[in-house]
């Protein structure tokens, strides 16, 4: 990791010689040779030029990193792919983390249905890391879909706490999609569930406590890691359809206790993602869910890509954008087809199993994304626009009710893309909340935490939804 760190900076610093000779160069100098494709007309090169001759020089001096090919799995499907991005595509993939049960790929997948539980364990010994007493915690494994449609498989951890639940109907299920944000296996909330605390425990999983809280209400909590076995962090169809098809298990799997429970979503930043992805994709992907799960809450809700590639970029935030795109492309690896041979190395190397606490302490270098690609002017590109509107999911109804919360003073991920969504599905003729909440990411999540979480707890009681569309 550490390598690849030294090769960004270097070549960012010694890239940065073609810049300084445009802007600075001494009076009655020659000018540089021109950058290959620049307009040599007289005129200033604009910043897409300048960072374009950056992407090629830095092909000139980094080499391709040496790949072995592509290995024939369902993890890497590299059907219709070159060798090349075969061959990246595989590299890049999470290692295993020695755990059959998340590593391993079932044979057979394509033989079960969506939401059919494939295996299960009680880890309920490990339970100590919930901090609150459980009756049991039993992790499900699962056929769900990809990005395309495919087969996959996913990982849920359900949670049952201790007594009988005495309230109306059959005691509710609240899912509870944690900002995961990680490009490693072992950073799932179910890794942490079963190994305890680790240098790699998100502390997002504990703090705001939603688990706790709604263990001790007596709730059911379904946790799912909804990143899929590729890691896909951000990429919304992956993200929906685990979600959906981790309720279809709990359903189907324990129907005595919840096969007629209330369900209800919640997820902040990352978790927004998937909670986002789970309420757009219902309708289509799992109609049954639209008359169970009663409402879902999102909060830091990163609606809009197009947005986050003006505010995440070049500064502090542009490690977690660059992971993003990165991981998004483990899905649709057109993405890394465009990447240049620095961003492979990054992509192969040992960053592509860390958590955000690692990966985005790369963002202290604020390293333009544009440094990273082959094609110009990348987050502009036909490509970057495509990934821009599949991942919008625009025109998408919500199948449930909505309370959207962000902060008004967010730069990271300005409150127009949550105020977008709003009036998106308001004007669908989904009942709707939005709020707008003190702070920037890390505080509003505390501030527009206690509304939501009695809008949800409303919605687990049968309350019908307000409108303040």
């Amino acid at each position: 990791m550490f390598r690849c760190l030294r090769m960004i900076a270097a070549a960012l610093l010694i890239g940065s010689v073609p810049c300084q000779a445009y802007l600075a160069a001494p009076a009655g100098a020659q000018p540089p040779d021109p950058v290959p494709g620049q307009d040599v007309s007289g005129s200033v090169p604009s910043v897409p030029q300048i960072l374009a001759g950056v992407q090629e020089w830095i092909d000139s001096v980094v080499p391709r990193p040496s790949l072995s090919p592509a290995q024939d799995s369902p993890l890497v499907d590299a059907g219709g792919l070159t060798d090349d991005v075969a061959a990246l595509r595989s590299a890049s993939m999470p290692a295993p983390i020695g755990d059959a049960f998340i590593d391993d790929w079932p044979s057979n997948l394509e033989d079960y249905g969506a939401g059919q539980i494939i295996s299960s364990r009680d880890v309920t010994a490990a339970s100590g890391v919930l901090l609150v007493p459980v009756r049991s915690v039993v992790q499900l494994k699962y056929r769900t879909n990809d990005s395309h449609d495919a087969a996959s498989y996913a990982i849920a951890s359900l949670i049952l706490p201790q007594g009988e639940w005495t309230g109306p109907g059959e005691r509710p299920v609240l899912v509870n999609n944690l900002p995961i944000n990680a490009l490693g296996r072992d950073c799932n909330p179910s890794y942490g569930l079963t190994h305890g605390f680790t240098s790699k425990t998100n502390i997002a999983d504990y703090i705001p406590p939603t688990t706790q809280l709604a263990l001790l209400r007596g709730y059911a909590v379904l946790i799912t890691d909804h990143e899929g076995p590729r890691m896909a962090y951000a990429e919304p169809y992956v993200a929906g359809h685990a979600v959906l098809d981790g309720m279809r298990a709990v359903r189907n799997g324990f129907p005595d206790e919840l096969g007629d429970s209330r369900f209800a979503m919640v997820g902040y930043s990352g978790g927004a993602i998937a909670t986002k992805g789970a309420v757009k994709l219902m309708a289509e992907y799992a109609p049954e869910l639209t008359s169970v799960v009663v409402g879902a809450a999102l909060g830091g809700v990163p609606a809009d890509f197009e947005i986050l590639s003006r505010s995440m970029n070049a500064n502090l935030a542009s490690g977690v954008l660059m992971a993003a795109i990165f991981a998004i492309g483990r899905e649709r690896p057109e993405i890394l087809g465009a990447m240049n041979h620095l961003a492979q190395w990054a992509a192969t190397s040992a960053l592509k199993d860390t958590c955000t606490g690692t990966f985005g302490l790369t963002g202290v270098l604020m390293l333009p994304v544009d440094i990273a690609a082959d094609i110009p002017d990348p987050l502009h590109s036909s490509l970057a626009q495509d990934i821009y509107r599949i991942t919008r999911m625009a025109d998408k109804k919500s199948a449930v009710p909505l309370y959207i919360y962000n902060g008004e003073q967010e730069f990271w991920i300005p409150a127009e893309g949550a105020r977008a969504l709003y009036q998106e599905q308001c004007a669908l003729g989904v009942p709707a909340v939005y709020r707008s909440v003190a702070g920037e990411h890390i505080v509003a999540a505390f501030t527009g935490y206690p509304e939501s979480l009695n809008w949800l707890d409303a919605r687990m009681r049968g309350e019908p939804a307000p409108n303040e569309c």
